[in-house]
């Protein structure tokens, strides 16, 4: 079935992040952060084809470097759907992936297995991919996003403060031995036609206040699947991560 399918993998890098600029050319055992992601994002095996969507002519030029494709899209676009929608618009495709920037170390798996949740599920319309939480730190950590999902695997909610609150039990940093925790991974995976939609929506007060962009699907009325994987990454926010991937490339 997928071979009939033209699923195309966009990758936005947005050079001007609030926390680590140019963090899409961060050098990572040789190599801009950018391209990790692209190389990661073409072992996939539902992929059709891959590009960086980027504001920048310095990310431009990197990614021909290593002779990547690349599209030149607004630097006004802020988040990094709106940035992918526009750069579908110039390409042909039934489903479109947006594989996050800043996520050197994603695994090819993960891709195709949020990919699958749209191919066997006629009725969805987004993916996406969570793991259970295993740390009682990443509980209380604003930088981890968490969400709870339904008995289908439907997000209900994606927040960056504790979700669900236990009322009950006093030792946070506990309460993974005893409830499920999900995080979430910024990777989503569209219908063509759904991300047009999407990209049509005005942002959102909920998306506003959590500052995450999938919140602005939910508060619309569409709903997010989530493939439950059992793959990790560490998404590059700040130079403490990018130093935690550096190290962990330099091991493997």
């Amino acid at each position: 079935m997928a071979n009939s399918i033209k699923i195309i993998g966009i990758i936005p890098s947005r050079y001007a992040s609030t926390r680590l600029p140019a963090k899409s050319l961060a050098d990572i055992c040789g190599k801009p952060m950018v391209q990790h992601v692209y190389e990661r994002a073409r072992q996939s095996l539902l992929l059709t084809d891959v590009v960086v969507a980027t504001d920048d002519v310095r990310i431009e030029a990197a990614v021909k470097r290593f002779g990547g494709k690349v599209v030149m899209t607004p630097s006004t676009i802020q988040s990094g759907s709106d940035r992918i929608a526009y750069a579908a618009q110039s390409i042909s495709a039934d489903i479109i992936v947006n594989v996050q920037g800043d996520e050197p170390l994603i695994e090819p798996r993960m891709i195709d297995q949020t990919i699958s949740i749209l191919l066997d599920d006629t009725d969805a319309v987004v993916s996406t991919a969570v793991k259970r939480i295993t740390l009682g730190e990443d509980v209380f950590n604003p930088s981890v996003v968490k969400v709870v999902l339904d008995k289908n695997n439907y997000a209900l909610y994606f927040s960056r403060s504790p979700i669900p609150h236990v009322r009950d039990e006093k030792h946070g940093v506990n309460w993974v031995d005893n409830f499920t925790f999900y995080k979430h991974f910024g990777i989503y995976v569209y219908r063509a036609e759904f991300l047009r939609k999407f990209s049509s929506f005005q942002p959102t007060m909920l998306e506003q206040s959590e500052k995450l962009e999938q919140l602005r699907i939910l508060e619309n009325g569409f709903r997010i699947k989530a493939a439950v994987t059992e793959f990790d990454s560490i998404p590059v926010d700040t130079q403490e991560d990018l130093e935690k991937v550096r190290a962990k490339m330099r091991m493997d």
